[in-house]
């Protein structure tokens, strides 16, 4: 092992403190290393506040000792994945609204600008807004939801300088390039302008909970906000936008179950949003306008677990009036829609496989589904804002090859390659190999997983494997390009995704099989496909690796009491541990919106069955893999202090000497450092501590 061994790990102190529900006690050792927002930003600590700081502190200098030999691999790591970066890079221009705009980059700059150029990509250039600027001597900054009024002059767009993900609106005057002293705080980000452009409608967030709760309509002359929508519900988000064809302000309200929409007329900001349907639960959909009709993606008030899709007049909108186009089928989930002039386009997912299929609206029978050849792959439509064209723009990218951005005619059927993504150094897809498997889980499930290697490494028990995966809230982990992942393949590691129960791989059952009082096929899944892989003889618990983020992160914690075995090391990111404390505190942002996933433990059955898997209240006296945790100090999404208690209470129970550290981000949220390099550094760190458990140290 090449790492720095026999430095003096940081020990926490213990402050017992009980937590009782149902009958039964647990003892929460470092419930302690709890701050608030105000304790952390605090210009001068106190002094329970700067014992927080000094541990996380400790556990940092700990991680840079043990992983000191490392650091010139790391810099070599970080100037190999930041060297396969196109440093000016541009996206593909969109046209709207006579213009064209696009986002470049600027050689070793951090951030975007976004551009644009009016009726044809030679005349000359406008910067809407130079981000590289905006984050001059910032820690952390993010800048997202750009957003231009109807006259094309004065551009809304928010910008977090914490990365907590509560985002200030600003404005900015383009023909003038001067920036509007007006600024609207505490928002999700999200903007909708009025057709005349003088209301501005936006989506707050309460302040304790982070929760986004209240729509409101900003006026741009008198500079006054008025609240259009309150929600009571803590479990559902909400958030508001303009549909396709601007004409339409829609609210939209969502829980994991259950979905609702509003509306009014762009061009009527006074008026009072009307319900599409009333909420009902179970019942999700959401909607889209085209001329005189709406079309609906629903679940049919939970009838249609896979989805339908229909229509409706506007002047008409209840469920009898709803109109059948594609009705639900047991083998394909219908992922989404996009409405052109006279054709739509179907998102659908087929044997594991996203499809994209061209219907045109009065003859179904003529439609088509586009082809794609590869085992594994993700496609996608994106882009495609205008009604009036009969252009469609679609992504491609497979673990092997780069991602394409590929505009197809809806009228001759013909292709062209917009861009491929650049690897710099090259990259021949020939040199990786690439495939799509099932290996069966303990009940007889058949679990997809998804692998990549170079051509060139023979799979053995003596291979490098790492394995990642997810399994919540219904996300699918594509098996896409990475330029970052083949600092791992050409040095001999495979790379899987494990398709576990909890996404939606292969339809909505797959993602409820995996939530609530079915979570622990999630972590059987995994344990399981690992297993599988070491049967198959492509690696061994020796050479096994672990990884996955957040409710992948509880993934980590759950496998690594229940096997843990089976894996050389683990890799952690901001990982959601503390399943039981988190979700009996209501004031943690996100926590009410969580009870559809994982239950509320104020349920006696929940919460037995959350004892059962919740990594921080299952540790053992055993052996542990090597293990690496990362987080941030700021992370609204997963508290820092969960990872925090999880690394405190390891130490005192494993039996053994592996590895076991924390790298704590003091400046950055849950999605870490900001800007396009700096990310670099976080996987560079990561790679040299898997590559250096096989001691790869070049």
């Amino acid at each position: 092992m090449v790492f720095k061994k026999g430095n003096i790990a940081p020990i926490a102190k213990q402050i017992e403190s009980k937590h009782s529900i149902h009958d039964h006690t647990r003892i929460d050792e470092y419930a302690w290393m709890r701050l608030s927002d105000e304790q952390k930003n605090a210009e001068a600590p106190d002094a329970h506040t700067q014992s927080v700081l000094d541990y996380l502190n400790q556990e940092n200098s700990f991680t840079e000792q043990t992983l000191e030999p490392t650091v010139g691999f790391q810099k070599k790591l970080f100037e190999e994945l930041k060297g396969r970066i196109k440093k000016d890079d541009s996206s593909v221009p969109i046209f709207h609204k006579d213009y064209w705009y696009y986002t470049r980059y600027e050689d070793q700059k951090e951030y975007a600008l976004h551009c644009r150029r009016k009726s044809t990509m030679d005349a000359p250039e406008e910067v809407m807004l130079n981000v590289n600027l905006l984050a001059e001597g910032k820690s952390y900054y993010s800048a997202s939801g750009l957003n231009l009024a109807n006259d094309n002059t004065i551009l809304a767009f928010a910008e977090d300088t914490s990365g907590r993900r509560i985002y200030t609106i600003r404005f900015k005057n383009i023909s003038t390039g001067e920036y509007l002293d007006t600024t609207i705080e505490n928002t999700s980000g999200g903007t909708a302008w009025s057709h005349c452009g003088r209301y501005l409608f936006y989506t707050s967030k309460n302040e304790q909970t982070l929760l986004s709760e209240k729509i409101f309509r900003f006026d741009m002359e008198t500079k006054t906000s008025e609240l259009v929508y309150h929600e009571t519900d803590p479990s559902f988000y909400i958030g508001v936008g303009i549909s396709k064809s601007d004409e339409y302000i829609f609210i939209g309200t969502s829980s994991t179950e259950t979905s609702q929409t509003l509306y009014i007329n762009a061009k009527e900001p006074l008026s009072v949003f009307k319900e599409f349907l009333p909420r009902e639960e179970k019942h999700e959909y959401s909607v889209e306008h085209y001329n005189d009709r709406f079309y609906i993606v629903s679940n049919l008030r939970g009838a249609a677990k896979n989805f339908a899709l229909l229509k409706c007049p506007i002047d008409s909108t209840s469920f009898e009036s709803w109109e059948m186009l594609i009705e639900e089928r047991t083998e394909v989930l219908l992922e989404g829609l996009d409405v052109f002039d006279g054709i739509l386009v179907v998102s659908e997912r087929i044997n594991c496989l996203p499809m994209i299929r061209i219907l045109p609206m009065h003859d179904f029978e003529k439609g088509f589904y586009l082809n794609f050849s590869d085992e594994a792959y993700v496609a996608y439509t994106s882009g495609n804002i205008d009604f009036n064209t009969h252009m469609l723009r679609y992504v491609y990218s497979s673990p092997t090859t780069p991602i394409s951005v590929i505009e197809y005619n809806l009228k001759t059927g013909e292709e062209k390659l917009l861009k491929v993504q650049e690897v710099i150094g090259g990259h021949n897809p020939a040199d990786y190999i690439s495939k799509r498997f099932e290996i069966d889980a303990r009940d007889g499930e058949k679990i997809p997983v998804t692998m990549v290697f170079k051509s060139s490494t023979l799979l053995t028990s003596n291979t490098p494997l790492l394995l990642y995966a997810y399994g919540s809230y219904g996300h699918i982990i594509e098996p896409y390009f990475s330029s970052s992942r083949l600092s791992l393949l050409d040095r001999g590691f495979a790379f899987a995704i494990a398709h576990i129960r909890g996404g939606e791989i292969k339809g909505r059952r797959w993602y409820d099989d995996g939530r609530l009082l079915n979570k622990l096929n999630t972590f059987n899944d995994y344990i399981d496909v690992a297993k599988g892989l070491v049967k198959l003889n492509y690696t061994s618990p020796n050479h096994l690796y672990a990884m996955g983020g957040s409710a992948g992160g509880l993934l980590m914690g759950a496998v690594a009491n229940m096997a843990p075995g089976l894996f050389n090391g683990m890799v952690a990111q901001v990982p959601f541990v503390d399943v039981i404390n988190t979700m009996l505190d209501e004031s943690i942002p996100l926590t009410t919106n969580e009870f559809d996933e994982w239950g509320n433990p104020k349920d006696k059955v929940y919460y037995n069955y959350m004892l059962q898997y919740s990594p921080y209240d299952n540790i053992k006296e055993q052996e542990y893999p090597n293990l690496l945790i990362t987080t941030g100090l700021h992370d609204s999404q997963v508290q820092y202090w969960e990872p925090a208690k999880w690394i405190a209470r390891l130490r005192t129970k494993k039996l053994d000497d592996n590895l076991l550290l924390l790298k704590c981000n003091m400046e950055a949220g849950h999605g870490g450092a900001s800007g396009r390099f700096k990310q670099y550094e976080e996987i560079a760190l990561e790679y040299a501590f898997l590559l250096g458990l096989e001691n790869i140290t070049a």
